[in-house]
């Protein structure tokens, strides 16, 4: 089974602000988040522990695993350039993303995507799903591209849809093919 987790609150997050590359650790609530998800899923043992490069990622995974942590860049957050800690409330956005012709570098969202997939192909190729645990510690975005892995685009682009909350996680397994 494969637990994709989102990463406990920051101080951004409660905020409001949009949080990319220049995001913040834990904060006391985000660390209680984790401990309460790893209270939650204390019965389950964990056979490989994957992370963001993201400290607030690899705190979450630590916290909830008390695993070390196999940190992949693919995994790494969405680059929001320019719009990276400004209020959500003033971000001009193009669609669901910051507006990449008035934000200087901003992430394609089509390269985002294909890295995230690039990943999960890799894991679902490379290992032996049968018995494993796996926990993947991302973010909001991170945690709906890999739901879109399971579940399909949405119509609408909107992959957020499938995301999880600050300290929330959702399960999903490979099918044998």
């Amino acid at each position: 089974m494969i637990f994709v987790i989102r990463h406990g609150q920051t101080d951004w997050n409660k905020e409001g602000r949009l949080q990319g590359r220049q995001g913040l650790p834990l904060n006391e609530m985000g660390k209680a988040q984790a401990a309460n998800l790893r209270d939650i899923l204390k019965d389950t043992r964990f056979d490989i522990v994957f992370s963001s490069p993201q400290e607030r990622a690899i705190q979450t995974a630590e916290i909830v695993t008390g695993l070390s942590v196999s940190v992949d860049s693919r995994l790494d957050v969405y680059d929001l350039g320019e719009a990276d800690g400004l209020k959500r409330s003033e971000v001009r956005l193009h669609g669901h993303i910051p507006d990449p012709h008035f934000y200087r570098g901003v992430e394609d969202a089509r390269a985002f995507m294909k890295r995230i997939f690039d990943f999960m192909n890799e894991l679902q190729s490379n290992l032996d799903m049968k018995d494993a645990n796996l926990l993947i510690s991302g973010h909001r975005c991170t945690t709906g591209c890999i739901g879109a892995y399971f579940n399909g685009l949405p119509s609408d682009g909107n992959i957020l849809k499938y995301a999880s909350e600050n300290g929330g996680y959702k399960t999903y397994t490979f099918i044998s093919g």
